[in-house]
Protein backbone atom coordinates (compact mmCIF):
# COMPACT_ATOMS: atom_id res chain seq x y z
CA UNK A 1 0.00 0.00 0.00
CA UNK A 2 1.29 3.39 -0.85
CA UNK A 3 0.87 5.84 1.80
CA UNK A 4 1.53 9.63 1.71
CA UNK A 5 2.67 11.11 5.32
CA UNK A 6 1.32 14.93 5.01
CA UNK A 7 3.25 17.29 7.60
CA UNK A 8 2.25 20.32 7.26
CA UNK A 9 2.22 23.56 9.67
CA UNK A 10 -1.29 24.45 10.28
CA UNK A 11 -2.29 28.01 11.93
CA UNK A 12 -4.33 26.96 15.41
CA UNK A 13 -7.81 28.23 14.81
CA UNK A 14 -7.30 28.46 11.06
CA UNK A 15 -10.01 25.67 10.02
CA UNK A 16 -10.09 27.68 6.38
CA UNK A 17 -6.30 27.68 6.24
CA UNK A 18 -5.51 24.54 6.96
CA UNK A 19 -8.29 22.71 5.44
CA UNK A 20 -7.03 24.32 2.02
CA UNK A 21 -3.48 22.87 2.99
CA UNK A 22 -5.48 19.26 3.35
CA UNK A 23 -6.69 19.75 0.28
CA UNK A 24 -3.81 20.33 -1.80
CA UNK A 25 -1.91 17.52 0.58
CA UNK A 26 -4.73 15.13 -1.23
CA UNK A 27 -4.61 16.32 -4.90
CA UNK A 28 -0.42 16.34 -4.98
CA UNK A 29 -0.97 12.50 -2.72
CA UNK A 30 -3.48 11.44 -5.60
CA UNK A 31 -1.14 12.70 -8.11
CA UNK A 32 1.91 10.52 -6.72
CA UNK A 33 -0.20 7.70 -6.65
CA UNK A 34 -1.14 7.11 -2.63
CA UNK A 35 -4.01 5.16 -1.56
CA UNK A 36 -3.95 6.84 1.65
CA UNK A 37 -2.72 10.44 3.24
CA UNK A 38 -2.27 10.62 6.70
CA UNK A 39 -2.01 13.96 8.46
CA UNK A 40 -1.59 14.86 11.89
CA UNK A 41 -3.42 15.04 15.34
CA UNK A 42 -6.22 17.52 15.55
CA UNK A 43 -4.61 19.19 11.76
CA UNK A 44 -7.89 20.79 10.70
CA UNK A 45 -7.96 22.97 14.14
CA UNK A 46 -4.12 22.73 15.15
CA UNK A 47 -2.44 22.22 17.48
CA UNK A 48 -2.77 22.64 20.82
CA UNK A 49 -6.22 24.58 20.36
CA UNK A 50 -6.67 25.09 23.93
CA UNK A 51 -9.74 26.95 25.32
CA UNK A 52 -10.94 27.79 21.71
CA UNK A 53 -12.55 24.35 22.21
CA UNK A 54 -14.98 26.36 24.82
CA UNK A 55 -16.29 28.03 21.87
CA UNK A 56 -19.16 25.99 20.30
CA UNK A 57 -19.28 27.45 17.03
CA UNK A 58 -15.23 26.71 16.46
CA UNK A 59 -16.29 22.78 17.17
CA UNK A 60 -18.99 22.73 14.60
CA UNK A 61 -16.62 24.23 12.09
CA UNK A 62 -14.21 21.61 12.81
CA UNK A 63 -16.51 19.09 11.94
CA UNK A 64 -18.07 21.10 9.17
CA UNK A 65 -14.62 21.19 7.43
CA UNK A 66 -14.26 17.36 7.89
CA UNK A 67 -17.61 17.03 5.95
CA UNK A 68 -16.37 18.78 3.48
CA UNK A 69 -13.40 17.22 2.96
CA UNK A 70 -14.61 13.63 3.00
CA UNK A 71 -16.30 15.04 -0.08
CA UNK A 72 -13.09 15.17 -1.74
CA UNK A 73 -11.99 12.10 -0.84
CA UNK A 74 -12.98 9.98 -3.76
CA UNK A 75 -10.09 8.48 -5.81
CA UNK A 76 -8.06 8.77 -2.21
CA UNK A 77 -8.30 7.95 1.27
CA UNK A 78 -7.54 10.72 4.10
CA UNK A 79 -6.84 10.45 8.13
CA UNK A 80 -7.46 13.60 9.25
CA UNK A 81 -7.96 14.71 12.89
CA UNK A 82 -10.29 17.16 14.03
CA UNK A 83 -12.57 18.05 17.63
CA UNK A 84 -15.89 16.16 17.62
CA UNK A 85 -18.67 17.15 20.29
CA UNK A 86 -20.37 14.30 22.36
CA UNK A 87 -23.64 14.81 24.24
CA UNK A 88 -23.27 12.10 26.63
CA UNK A 89 -20.96 11.53 29.15
CA UNK A 90 -19.47 13.05 32.38
CA UNK A 91 -16.42 15.86 31.73
CA UNK A 92 -16.04 18.73 28.80
CA UNK A 93 -18.47 17.17 25.98
CA UNK A 94 -15.62 16.85 23.26
CA UNK A 95 -13.34 13.78 22.00
CA UNK A 96 -10.07 13.87 20.17
CA UNK A 97 -10.68 11.98 16.98
CA UNK A 98 -9.30 11.15 13.73
CA UNK A 99 -11.50 9.99 11.01
CA UNK A 100 -10.89 7.76 7.38
CA UNK A 101 -12.20 9.62 4.77
CA UNK A 102 -13.14 7.59 1.95
CA UNK A 103 -15.73 7.35 -1.10
CA UNK A 104 -16.44 10.82 -0.49
CA UNK A 105 -17.78 9.93 2.95
CA UNK A 106 -16.44 10.05 6.50
CA UNK A 107 -16.43 6.09 7.15
CA UNK A 108 -14.70 5.56 10.51
CA UNK A 109 -14.12 8.11 13.44
CA UNK A 110 -11.41 6.83 16.15
CA UNK A 111 -11.33 8.29 19.20
CA UNK A 112 -7.99 9.27 21.33
CA UNK A 113 -7.50 6.52 24.54
CA UNK A 114 -4.76 8.18 26.37
CA UNK A 115 -5.02 12.08 27.03
CA UNK A 116 -1.99 13.70 28.72
CA UNK A 117 -1.66 15.79 31.45
CA UNK A 118 1.68 17.07 32.19
CA UNK A 119 4.40 19.21 31.30
CA UNK A 120 2.34 21.39 28.51
CA UNK A 121 -0.36 18.93 27.65
CA UNK A 122 -4.07 19.61 29.30
CA UNK A 123 -5.87 17.17 27.40
CA UNK A 124 -8.18 16.30 30.39
CA UNK A 125 -9.07 19.55 30.70
CA UNK A 126 -10.91 19.47 27.23
CA UNK A 127 -11.72 15.85 26.11
CA UNK A 128 -13.23 12.41 27.15
CA UNK A 129 -10.97 9.51 26.17
CA UNK A 130 -11.89 6.73 23.85
CA UNK A 131 -12.94 3.41 24.12
CA UNK A 132 -10.70 0.59 23.74
CA UNK A 133 -9.42 0.86 19.62
CA UNK A 134 -10.50 -1.17 17.15
CA UNK A 135 -8.53 -1.88 13.80
CA UNK A 136 -10.52 -0.44 10.34
CA UNK A 137 -9.96 -2.20 7.06
CA UNK A 138 -8.18 -0.79 3.91
CA UNK A 139 -7.13 -1.76 1.12
CA UNK A 140 -6.80 -5.14 2.37
CA UNK A 141 -4.83 -4.14 5.52
CA UNK A 142 -6.50 -3.90 9.13
CA UNK A 143 -5.32 -0.96 10.14
CA UNK A 144 -5.03 -0.23 14.02
CA UNK A 145 -5.45 3.77 14.75
CA UNK A 146 -3.72 5.95 17.25
CA UNK A 147 -3.35 9.39 18.65
CA UNK A 148 -0.24 10.46 19.91
CA UNK A 149 -0.44 9.43 22.90
CA UNK A 150 -1.54 6.49 22.55
CA UNK A 151 1.48 5.21 21.20
CA UNK A 152 4.02 6.19 23.96
CA UNK A 153 5.08 3.61 26.30
CA UNK A 154 6.11 3.14 29.99
CA UNK A 155 9.46 3.40 29.66
CA UNK A 156 9.54 6.53 26.97
CA UNK A 157 7.00 8.35 29.90
CA UNK A 158 9.35 7.17 32.69
CA UNK A 159 6.80 5.63 34.88
CA UNK A 160 3.36 3.97 33.95
CA UNK A 161 1.01 6.89 33.84
CA UNK A 162 -2.39 5.26 32.45
CA UNK A 163 -4.58 1.63 32.94
CA UNK A 164 -4.41 1.04 29.87
CA UNK A 165 -2.18 0.09 26.60
CA UNK A 166 -3.85 1.44 23.29
CA UNK A 167 -1.37 -0.16 20.88
CA UNK A 168 -1.26 -3.76 22.76
CA UNK A 169 -5.53 -3.34 22.51
CA UNK A 170 -5.12 -2.77 18.82
CA UNK A 171 -2.71 -5.88 17.73
CA UNK A 172 -4.16 -8.61 20.58
CA UNK A 173 -7.43 -7.43 18.33
CA UNK A 174 -5.84 -8.18 14.98
CA UNK A 175 -4.63 -5.02 13.67
CA UNK A 176 -1.92 -5.56 10.90
CA UNK A 177 -0.12 -1.76 11.18
CA UNK A 178 -0.54 0.95 13.43
CA UNK A 179 -0.69 4.32 12.40
CA UNK A 180 -0.13 7.18 14.69
CA UNK A 181 -1.51 10.74 13.99
CA UNK A 182 0.73 12.87 16.48
CA UNK A 183 1.24 17.01 17.48
CA UNK A 184 4.82 15.77 19.30
CA UNK A 185 6.36 19.14 20.19
CA UNK A 186 10.47 19.43 19.93
CA UNK A 187 12.89 18.93 23.00
CA UNK A 188 16.48 18.73 22.47
CA UNK A 189 17.07 14.91 22.03
CA UNK A 190 13.60 13.76 22.00
CA UNK A 191 13.46 12.60 17.84
CA UNK A 192 16.24 9.74 18.94
CA UNK A 193 13.75 8.57 21.77
CA UNK A 194 11.09 8.79 19.65
CA UNK A 195 12.70 6.15 17.44
CA UNK A 196 13.31 4.26 19.50
CA UNK A 197 10.36 4.02 21.10
CA UNK A 198 8.64 3.48 17.72
CA UNK A 199 11.04 0.65 16.95
CA UNK A 200 10.26 -0.71 20.90
CA UNK A 201 6.22 -0.82 19.51
CA UNK A 202 6.63 -1.59 16.36
CA UNK A 203 8.94 -4.95 17.62
CA UNK A 204 6.36 -5.41 20.16
CA UNK A 205 3.23 -5.74 18.19
CA UNK A 206 5.14 -7.38 14.58
CA UNK A 207 3.41 -4.85 13.25
CA UNK A 208 4.70 -1.90 10.87
CA UNK A 209 4.62 2.01 12.38
CA UNK A 210 3.45 5.24 10.21
CA UNK A 211 3.64 7.96 12.25
CA UNK A 212 2.66 11.53 11.49
CA UNK A 213 3.60 14.22 13.13
CA UNK A 214 3.05 18.37 13.02
CA UNK A 215 5.30 20.95 12.18
CA UNK A 216 5.69 24.30 12.62
CA UNK A 217 5.46 26.45 16.00
CA UNK A 218 2.14 27.76 17.73
CA UNK A 219 2.83 30.06 20.53
CA UNK A 220 5.65 28.61 22.88
CA UNK A 221 5.47 24.88 21.21
CA UNK A 222 7.74 23.98 18.48
CA UNK A 223 6.69 20.63 16.43
CA UNK A 224 9.49 19.20 14.38
CA UNK A 225 8.00 16.84 11.94
CA UNK A 226 10.59 14.11 11.24
CA UNK A 227 7.46 12.03 10.18
CA UNK A 228 8.44 8.55 9.18
CA UNK A 229 7.43 4.99 8.50
CA UNK A 230 9.11 1.73 10.98
CA UNK A 231 9.42 -1.50 10.01
CA UNK A 232 7.97 -4.36 12.02
CA UNK A 233 11.81 -5.03 12.72
CA UNK A 234 12.08 -1.68 14.30
CA UNK A 235 13.86 -0.18 11.35
CA UNK A 236 13.22 3.52 10.21
CA UNK A 237 12.18 2.73 6.23
CA UNK A 238 10.62 6.15 5.52
CA UNK A 239 10.88 9.82 7.32
CA UNK A 240 10.27 13.20 6.22
CA UNK A 241 12.11 16.33 6.60
CA UNK A 242 12.48 17.54 10.33
CA UNK A 243 11.64 21.56 10.80
CA UNK A 244 9.70 22.12 7.53
CA UNK A 245 6.47 20.74 5.95
CA UNK A 246 6.49 17.59 3.61
CA UNK A 247 4.57 15.04 1.70
CA UNK A 248 6.69 11.67 1.64
CA UNK A 249 4.44 8.89 -0.70
CA UNK A 250 6.04 5.69 1.10
CA UNK A 251 4.79 2.20 0.91
CA UNK A 252 4.05 -0.03 3.52
CA UNK A 253 6.62 -2.71 3.10
CA UNK A 254 9.22 -1.41 0.96
CA UNK A 255 9.81 1.90 2.56
CA UNK A 256 10.76 5.35 0.54
CA UNK A 257 13.08 8.45 0.78
CA UNK A 258 14.95 8.88 4.53
CA UNK A 259 15.44 12.10 5.17
CA UNK A 260 18.58 12.60 8.06
CA UNK A 261 18.58 13.58 11.61
CA UNK A 262 20.05 16.70 12.34
CA UNK A 263 23.02 16.59 14.97
CA UNK A 264 21.64 18.63 18.27
CA UNK A 265 22.67 22.05 17.72
CA UNK A 266 21.83 21.91 14.11
CA UNK A 267 18.35 21.01 15.62
CA UNK A 268 18.13 23.31 18.05
CA UNK A 269 19.24 26.15 15.61
CA UNK A 270 16.60 25.09 12.90
CA UNK A 271 13.75 24.91 15.75
CA UNK A 272 14.30 28.15 17.26
CA UNK A 273 14.09 29.69 13.71
CA UNK A 274 11.07 27.98 13.11
CA UNK A 275 9.66 28.40 16.36
CA UNK A 276 10.47 32.43 15.98
CA UNK A 277 9.23 33.03 12.50
CA UNK A 278 5.80 30.73 13.00
CA UNK A 279 5.13 33.00 16.12
CA UNK A 280 6.23 35.97 14.16
CA UNK A 281 4.07 35.79 11.15
CA UNK A 282 1.17 33.84 12.81
CA UNK A 283 0.62 36.93 15.15
CA UNK A 284 0.69 38.84 12.41
CA UNK A 285 3.82 40.51 12.18
CA UNK A 286 6.24 40.87 9.76
CA UNK A 287 9.43 42.37 11.61
CA UNK A 288 11.22 42.55 14.49
CA UNK A 289 13.20 44.81 16.95
CA UNK A 290 15.67 44.19 19.82
CA UNK A 291 18.35 45.58 21.83
CA UNK A 292 21.66 44.05 20.13
CA UNK A 293 24.22 44.79 23.28
CA UNK A 294 27.23 43.27 21.91
CA UNK A 295 26.96 40.30 24.29
CA UNK A 296 26.74 36.58 23.52
CA UNK A 297 23.00 36.61 24.29
CA UNK A 298 21.74 39.57 21.97
CA UNK A 299 24.30 38.20 19.18
CA UNK A 300 22.54 34.82 19.07
CA UNK A 301 19.50 36.28 18.90
CA UNK A 302 19.98 38.88 16.43
CA UNK A 303 20.86 36.09 13.61
CA UNK A 304 18.55 33.85 14.51
CA UNK A 305 15.57 36.57 13.87
CA UNK A 306 18.09 37.59 10.96
CA UNK A 307 18.23 33.71 9.66
CA UNK A 308 14.38 33.21 10.29
CA UNK A 309 12.50 36.69 9.28
CA UNK A 310 15.25 37.79 6.49
CA UNK A 311 17.51 40.70 7.53
CA UNK A 312 15.34 43.51 6.43
CA UNK A 313 12.87 42.62 9.02
CA UNK A 314 15.21 43.02 11.58
CA UNK A 315 16.06 46.19 13.39
CA UNK A 316 18.57 46.22 16.63
CA UNK A 317 19.28 49.24 18.56
CA UNK A 318 22.29 49.37 20.30
CA UNK A 319 21.74 51.79 23.67
CA UNK A 320 24.99 52.36 25.34
CA UNK A 321 25.49 53.75 29.34
CA UNK A 322 28.13 55.43 30.40
CA UNK A 323 29.10 52.01 31.85
CA UNK A 324 28.97 50.65 28.33
CA UNK A 325 32.52 49.86 27.03
CA UNK A 326 33.75 51.31 23.47
CA UNK A 327 34.48 47.13 22.09
CA UNK A 328 30.86 46.61 23.07
CA UNK A 329 29.52 48.74 20.74
CA UNK A 330 31.87 47.46 18.55
CA UNK A 331 31.21 43.92 18.85
CA UNK A 332 27.48 45.21 18.53
CA UNK A 333 28.41 46.99 14.84
CA UNK A 334 29.87 44.19 14.07
CA UNK A 335 27.15 41.35 14.36
CA UNK A 336 24.61 43.64 12.52
CA UNK A 337 27.25 44.03 9.68
CA UNK A 338 27.58 40.64 9.46
CA UNK A 339 23.64 39.95 9.72
CA UNK A 340 23.24 42.29 7.08
CA UNK A 341 20.65 43.75 9.70
CA UNK A 342 20.04 47.64 9.89
CA UNK A 343 21.39 48.69 13.59
CA UNK A 344 20.96 52.36 15.46
CA UNK A 345 22.61 53.99 18.21
CA UNK A 346 20.90 55.35 21.10
CA UNK A 347 22.46 56.10 23.74
CA UNK A 348 20.74 56.40 26.89
CA UNK A 349 22.79 58.64 29.01
CA UNK A 350 20.60 61.90 28.84
CA UNK A 351 17.67 59.91 30.03
CA UNK A 352 19.57 57.82 32.88
CA UNK A 353 20.41 61.24 34.12
CA UNK A 354 17.07 62.85 33.81
CA UNK A 355 15.55 59.92 35.59
CA UNK A 356 18.22 59.87 38.49
CA UNK A 357 17.27 63.81 38.72
CA UNK A 358 13.90 62.76 39.10
CA UNK A 359 14.13 59.86 41.60
CA UNK A 360 16.47 62.03 43.75
CA UNK A 361 13.67 64.47 44.43
CA UNK A 362 11.87 61.42 46.30
CA UNK A 363 14.86 59.07 47.62
CA UNK A 364 18.83 58.73 48.14
CA UNK A 365 20.46 58.09 44.97
CA UNK A 366 24.44 57.97 45.18
CA UNK A 367 25.63 54.68 44.88
CA UNK A 368 24.86 52.14 41.85
CA UNK A 369 22.99 50.08 43.72
CA UNK A 370 20.44 47.42 41.93
CA UNK A 371 17.50 50.76 41.76
CA UNK A 372 19.95 52.59 39.48
CA UNK A 373 21.27 49.77 37.64
CA UNK A 374 17.56 48.63 36.55
CA UNK A 375 16.69 52.30 35.55
CA UNK A 376 19.32 51.76 32.71
CA UNK A 377 17.69 48.33 31.89
CA UNK A 378 14.20 49.92 31.90
CA UNK A 379 15.04 53.31 29.62
CA UNK A 380 16.57 50.72 27.10
CA UNK A 381 13.45 48.58 27.57
CA UNK A 382 11.24 51.47 26.84
CA UNK A 383 13.52 52.60 23.63
CA UNK A 384 12.41 49.21 21.98
CA UNK A 385 8.85 49.03 23.13
CA UNK A 386 8.62 52.91 21.86
CA UNK A 387 10.05 51.57 18.51
CA UNK A 388 7.66 48.80 18.52
CA UNK A 389 4.87 50.71 18.90
CA UNK A 390 5.91 53.34 16.06
CA UNK A 391 7.22 50.96 13.78
CA UNK A 392 5.15 48.19 14.17
CA UNK A 393 7.89 45.37 15.04
CA UNK A 394 7.34 42.60 17.54
CA UNK A 395 9.39 43.01 20.45
CA UNK A 396 12.57 40.32 21.28
CA UNK A 397 13.72 39.83 24.63
CA UNK A 398 17.28 38.22 24.67
CA UNK A 399 17.85 37.05 27.71
CA UNK A 400 18.84 33.27 28.16
CA UNK A 401 17.57 30.46 30.72
CA UNK A 402 19.91 31.22 32.81
CA UNK A 403 19.51 34.61 33.55
CA UNK A 404 15.35 33.83 33.87
CA UNK A 405 15.74 31.45 36.33
CA UNK A 406 17.98 33.32 38.62
CA UNK A 407 15.70 36.45 38.53
CA UNK A 408 19.89 37.79 36.56
CA UNK A 409 16.96 40.58 34.70
CA UNK A 410 14.77 43.25 34.95
CA UNK A 411 11.11 43.40 34.90
CA UNK A 412 9.68 45.79 32.29
CA UNK A 413 13.50 46.58 31.03
CA UNK A 414 15.51 43.49 29.69
CA UNK A 415 12.75 41.50 29.72
CA UNK A 416 10.65 43.59 27.98
CA UNK A 417 9.43 42.08 24.61
CA UNK A 418 6.64 39.46 23.29
CA UNK A 419 8.54 36.46 22.70
CA UNK A 420 11.84 34.93 24.71
CA UNK A 421 13.70 33.20 21.52
CA UNK A 422 16.34 31.50 23.95
CA UNK A 423 14.46 32.02 27.20
CA UNK A 424 15.02 27.75 27.44
CA UNK A 425 18.26 27.85 25.88
CA UNK A 426 21.21 27.78 29.19
CA UNK A 427 23.93 30.34 28.40
CA UNK A 428 26.36 27.48 28.67
CA UNK A 429 24.52 26.10 25.29
CA UNK A 430 23.67 29.95 24.27
CA UNK A 431 27.35 29.53 23.33
CA UNK A 432 27.26 26.18 21.83
CA UNK A 433 24.42 27.75 19.46
CA UNK A 434 26.79 30.74 18.18
CA UNK A 435 29.44 28.58 17.46
CA UNK A 436 26.85 26.82 15.32
CA UNK A 437 25.26 29.70 13.67
CA UNK A 438 28.94 30.23 12.67
CA UNK A 439 29.71 27.24 11.08
CA UNK A 440 26.00 27.42 9.33
CA UNK A 441 27.26 30.07 7.83
CA UNK A 442 30.95 29.45 7.40
CA UNK A 443 32.25 32.76 9.08
CA UNK A 444 31.93 34.47 11.99
CA UNK A 445 28.59 36.13 12.09
CA UNK A 446 29.32 36.55 15.76
CA UNK A 447 32.92 38.15 16.46
CA UNK A 448 35.52 35.74 18.75
CA UNK A 449 35.86 38.46 21.20
CA UNK A 450 32.20 38.36 21.66
CA UNK A 451 32.84 34.28 22.92
CA UNK A 452 36.32 35.52 24.89
CA UNK A 453 35.00 38.16 26.95
CA UNK A 454 33.63 37.72 30.43
CA UNK A 455 29.67 38.07 30.13
CA UNK A 456 28.35 41.60 31.59
CA UNK A 457 25.45 43.37 32.18
CA UNK A 458 27.79 47.07 32.02
CA UNK A 459 25.52 48.57 34.78
CA UNK A 460 28.12 49.33 36.96
CA UNK A 461 31.85 50.13 36.68
CA UNK A 462 34.19 46.49 36.66
CA UNK A 463 30.47 44.54 36.93
CA UNK A 464 30.37 41.11 35.98
CA UNK A 465 28.01 38.71 35.93
CA UNK A 466 29.98 36.35 38.23
CA UNK A 467 29.97 39.31 40.98
CA UNK A 468 26.03 38.03 41.81
CA UNK A 469 26.28 34.12 39.90
CA UNK A 470 28.41 31.08 40.55
CA UNK A 471 30.46 30.18 37.10
CA UNK A 472 27.91 29.28 34.28
CA UNK A 473 29.40 25.96 34.16
CA UNK A 474 28.41 25.33 37.33
CA UNK A 475 25.27 27.12 37.85
CA UNK A 476 23.55 25.80 34.34
CA UNK A 477 24.18 21.97 35.93
CA UNK A 478 22.40 22.82 39.13
CA UNK A 479 19.45 24.58 36.76
CA UNK A 480 18.89 21.65 35.01
CA UNK A 481 18.77 19.21 38.18
CA UNK A 482 16.53 21.81 39.93
CA UNK A 483 14.01 22.86 37.05
CA UNK A 484 14.42 20.18 34.84
CA UNK A 485 14.85 17.24 37.26
CA UNK A 486 13.33 18.23 40.00
CA UNK A 487 16.01 17.12 42.36
CA UNK A 488 16.03 18.41 45.86
CA UNK A 489 19.13 20.87 46.93
CA UNK A 490 19.71 18.15 49.31
CA UNK A 491 20.27 15.85 46.31
CA UNK A 492 22.06 17.85 44.43
CA UNK A 493 24.60 18.63 46.96
CA UNK A 494 24.54 14.80 47.31
CA UNK A 495 26.35 14.84 43.99
CA UNK A 496 29.16 17.14 44.83
CA UNK A 497 27.88 20.20 44.47
CA UNK A 498 28.59 23.22 46.91
CA UNK A 499 26.17 23.32 49.42
CA UNK A 500 26.33 27.05 49.67
CA UNK A 501 26.18 27.35 46.36
CA UNK A 502 22.91 24.85 45.93
CA UNK A 503 21.31 26.63 48.69
CA UNK A 504 22.50 30.05 47.09
CA UNK A 505 20.34 29.17 43.53
CA UNK A 506 17.70 27.43 44.48
CA UNK A 507 16.59 30.54 46.71
CA UNK A 508 17.00 32.60 43.63
CA UNK A 509 15.21 30.44 41.23
CA UNK A 510 12.48 30.60 44.01
CA UNK A 511 12.45 33.79 44.57
CA UNK A 512 12.26 34.78 40.70
CA UNK A 513 8.87 33.18 39.83
CA UNK A 514 6.37 36.66 40.20
CA UNK A 515 9.12 37.98 37.27
CA UNK A 516 8.65 34.95 35.13
CA UNK A 517 5.16 35.23 35.48
CA UNK A 518 5.25 38.80 33.72
CA UNK A 519 8.34 37.58 31.15
CA UNK A 520 6.65 36.85 27.53
CA UNK A 521 6.69 33.50 26.27
CA UNK A 522 9.43 31.27 25.87
CA UNK A 523 10.13 29.42 22.79
CA UNK A 524 10.45 25.58 24.32
CA UNK A 525 13.46 23.08 23.73
CA UNK A 526 13.81 21.00 26.85
CA UNK A 527 12.08 18.99 29.22
CA UNK A 528 10.95 21.91 31.50
CA UNK A 529 10.63 25.07 30.09
CA UNK A 530 9.20 28.51 31.86
CA UNK A 531 5.61 29.02 30.96
CA UNK A 532 3.38 26.11 30.83
CA UNK A 533 5.06 23.61 31.52
CA UNK A 534 6.17 24.47 35.05
CA UNK A 535 3.91 25.44 37.06
CA UNK A 536 5.29 27.20 40.08
CA UNK A 537 3.21 28.99 43.03
CA UNK A 538 4.44 32.47 43.28
CA UNK A 539 3.36 32.82 47.05
CA UNK A 540 4.83 29.93 48.26
CA UNK A 541 7.07 28.41 51.54
CA UNK A 542 8.02 24.95 51.18
CA UNK A 543 10.93 23.90 52.32
CA UNK A 544 11.98 20.40 52.05
CA UNK A 545 11.81 18.78 55.78
CA UNK A 546 15.54 17.80 57.47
Amino acid sequence: MKIALAQINPVVGDITGNSAKIADCLTRAEAAGAELVVFSELVVTGYPPRDLLRKEQFVADSLAAVQDLAVRCTNVAALVGYVRPIPEGTGWPLQNVAALLADGAIRYVHVKSLLPTYDVFDETRYFQPGPTGQWVEFAGCKLGLSICEDLWDAVALGRALYGRDPIAELTAAGAEAIVNMAASPYEMGKAAQREELFARQAARSRCPIVYVNQVGGNDELIFDGASCVVSPAGQVIARAASFREDLLVADLAGGGHIEPLGEEMASLSSALKLGLADYVHKCGFRSVVLGLSGGIDSAVVAVLAAEALGPENVLALAMPSRYSSAASLQDAQAVARAAHIELRVLPIEPLHVAYAQVLRETMPLGSCDGTEENVQARVRGNLIMAHSNKLGHLALATGNKSELSTGYCTLYGDMAGALSPIGDVLKTVVYKLADQLNAEAGRERIPRRVFEKAPSAELKPGQRDQDKLPPYDVLDEILRRYIEQDRTAEQIVAEGFDAATVQGVVQMVDSAEFKRRQASPVLKVTSRAFGSGRRMPIAQGYRPLP
